[in-house]
């Protein structure tokens, strides 16, 4: 190993280097993480097992969270209004949670959302709610990108507005999806697929004009229609870049798959979230998260391998090994 090399300003890393560093850099995010877990501060939950609660029995100044096998009640600044000895008479025990897992927690917390939170089909229902979100902002974008690209008339009055159009904070308009569609599986579908199509209308208006005048004046020569036009020269150049576009915003479409699912318990990942959080369980909550970057992974793995099966031109060295 040239140490360097490991400085040098754009310098490339040969294969064995980059996977000792990937190795290194993640044992080094998990050593902090689980150095931060063991050190930071805790905060009391009381809990009640077995046992049915009455504002007659306990009054509390914050908030009730249930579970499946029990009650707990968090106070994060010790506003539990009971002393410990009335605790005590209602076989009442306060417990310490820490408000950074460490890494083995989050770890051992999978397992349980195996058994109690059908995790599995929580997580086939995300995915397919990614897919169907998706395939509508993907048609839906490329209609309304070739359209205004390629039209004079309907990029001069549309284009500045779809360009815009980005600007929107969509975690603010989930209260106009829900008086339009309701909370159901349709608004959560729509809700998705305009938040992708927004940045992705943008973009496919602007792979069109990435468009080399080369391709053009070839084709044009060859005495080319329009729609052949399209259909040999534009449409294959704007999807061949498109993909790796569409590769980013699959990361950014799952926060907005998070807001749609925490919205009503119809079952997905961010309703597990929103579990976890309600019955003060950090682990699972962060359990989620790696199983969401883990899925991130996977689906950049699958766009990675299209893009090399059907865009060849792009990756002619990796063909001809």
């Amino acid at each position: 190993m040239d140490f360097n090399s490991l400085f040098k300003l754009r310098g490339e890393l040969d294969r064995q280097t980059r996977i000792i560093l990937e190795i290194l850099g993640v044992i080094l995010v998990l050593g902090a993480w689980w150095g931060i877990a063991t050190y930071v501060s805790d905060y009391n939950v009381t809990q009640i097992d077995d046992y049915e609660l009455s504002q007659k029995d306990i009054t509390i100044k914050d908030y009730v969270y249930y579970d499946n096998d029990s009650l707990l009640i968090a106070e994060l600044d010790n506003i539990l209004l009971m002393d410990e000895a009335s605790l005590n008479d209602l076989g009442l025990k306060k417990v310490k949670v820490s408000i950074l897992p460490s890494p083995l927690d989050v770890v051992k917390s999978v397992p349980e959302m195996f058994r109690k939170d059908e995790l599995i089909s929580n997580i086939f229902i995300s995915i397919k709610l990614n897919m169907m979100g998706y395939f509508f902002a993907i048609v839906i974008s490329l209609i309304v990108g070739f359209a205004i690209g390629l039209v004079p008339l309907l990029r001069g009055l549309f284009n500045r507005i779809f360009d815009a159009g980005r600007f929107i904070p969509l975690a603010a308009v989930t209260g106009i999806f829900i008086l339009w569609l309701g909370i159901d599986t349709e608004m959560k579908v729509t809700f998705l697929a305009f938040g992708i199509l927004v940045y992705l209308i943008p973009v496919v208006i602007q792979r069109i004009d990435e468009v080399e005048n080369v391709y053009l004046s070839t084709i044009f020569t060859l005495g080319a229609t329009p729609w052949q036009t399209i259909k040999n020269v534009y449409f294959p150049y704007v999807m061949s870049k498109l993909i790796d576009d569409i590769r980013v915003l699959t990361a950014i479409s799952w926060t907005y798959i998070t807001i749609a699912e925490m919205l009503n318990k119809s079952g997905g990942i961010g309703q597990l979230i929103w579990e976890a959080k309600r019955q003060s369980r950090i682990d699972k909550a962060f359990a989620v998260l790696v199983i969401i970057v883990i899925i991130g992974i996977l689906q950049d793995k699958i766009f990675m391998y299209l893009d090399k099966v059907l865009f060849q031109h792009k990756n002619l060295n990796t063909v001809k090994n």
